[in-house]
């Protein structure tokens, strides 16, 4: 069995859509972030105040070399989990990498009212986003095996058009 991977920004809906195209594939669903919240008892809010990005970081680099080496898994990543070469390595040899691309004006729709994303925690989220989607969209783009834009889409309607993207695979 093959893995997929859910990379893109945040708000993009890679929580949303995994979870429903694990369902489609008969797979586990699982989410990095989930995941270092499960192992540490602490959310990421907390992690960010006490360890500072750095340490959100070094553990969500242990998580991804973890998670690459199950079997069959649909995984939801961290919008940043791209930062990190080691990363981007091990989701490129892991599986299917899809990245789920969103516009800033949807982002901040999607991420308006969430209180749980420490780097939006400022006075002009906006640019904060664009920042963020400058810095990394070439690097989704760069271990991406396909490309779903997500703005004005439903999960569903997303999540068939991966499923017929892997059909053609």
């Amino acid at each position: 069995m093959r893995n997929v991977f859910l990379i893109g920004p945040m708000g993009a809906g890679k929580s949303t859509i995994g979870r429903l195209l694990a369902k489609e594939l008969k797979y586990p669903f699982k989410d990095s972030d989930r995941e270092i919240e499960v192992r540490t008892g602490a959310d990421i809010p907390w992690i960010f105040d006490v360890e500072g990005e750095e340490g959100f970081r070094q553990r969500e680099e242990a998580m991804i070399a973890e998670l690459v080496h199950e079997d069959g898994i649909v995984l939801a990543t961290g919008g940043g989990v791209v930062m990190r070469p080691a990363n981007r390595a091990a989701l490129k040899s892991g599986g299917l990498v899809v990245y789920l691309r969103t516009s800033v004006e949807q982002q901040l729709q999607r991420t308006a009212k969430d209180r749980q994303r420490p780097l939006l925690q400022t006075a002009d989220p906006e640019a904060v986003l664009r920042d963020l989607m400058a810095k990394r969209d070439p690097l989704y783009r760069e271990i991406a095996d396909l490309i779903i834009e997500t703005d004005q889409r439903g999960p569903k309607v997303v999540v068939n058009a991966i499923l017929a993207k892997l059909q053609e695979a």
